[in-house]
């Protein structure tokens, strides 16, 4: 059976306020996600469709709190929580929250490659 940790993700992605190291396991990614600043995903997400993340997640948060803003209402997890998030949703996260959350690689490559091109336009690259 395929495993993976915080120190054997083969994959390491450090955006500077976020730190995140995944691996790819039979479809799904494993994100192993700190946060070193608050953050909120809202601008990362523009031009999805509704504006928001369209990859559903499962995840655990093992420190901090990370907040999920859906068109109708937000979610608050905390550490110890384990979550689902369906599509249409933007993250939000306190200074020093990690969390491992597990997400359709397909999918998720979509999202991030949007939340690349956001980032490269904010900054002007």
């Amino acid at each position: 059976m395929p495993r993976v940790s915080k120190e054997s993700a083969a994959q390491v992605a450090d955006h500077g306020i976020v730190e995140d190291r995944h691996e790819d396991v039979d479809g799904y990614t494993v994100n192993f996600v700190s946060f070193r600043e608050d953050i909120d995903g809202t601008p990362m997400v523009k031009g999805l469709p509704g504006d928001s993340c369209t990859c559903p997640h499962w995840g655990y948060v093992l420190k901090g709190s990370v907040t999920y803003r859906f068109a109708d209402h937000e979610e608050v997890f905390e550490a110890g929580d384990a979550f689902y998030l369906p599509p249409g949703h933007v993250p939000l996260a306190k200074a020093g929250s990690e969390l491992v959350q597990f997400s359709p690689t397909e999918e998720l490559r979509a999202v991030e490659a949007a939340m690349l091109k956001n980032m490269q336009d904010m900054q002007g690259t």
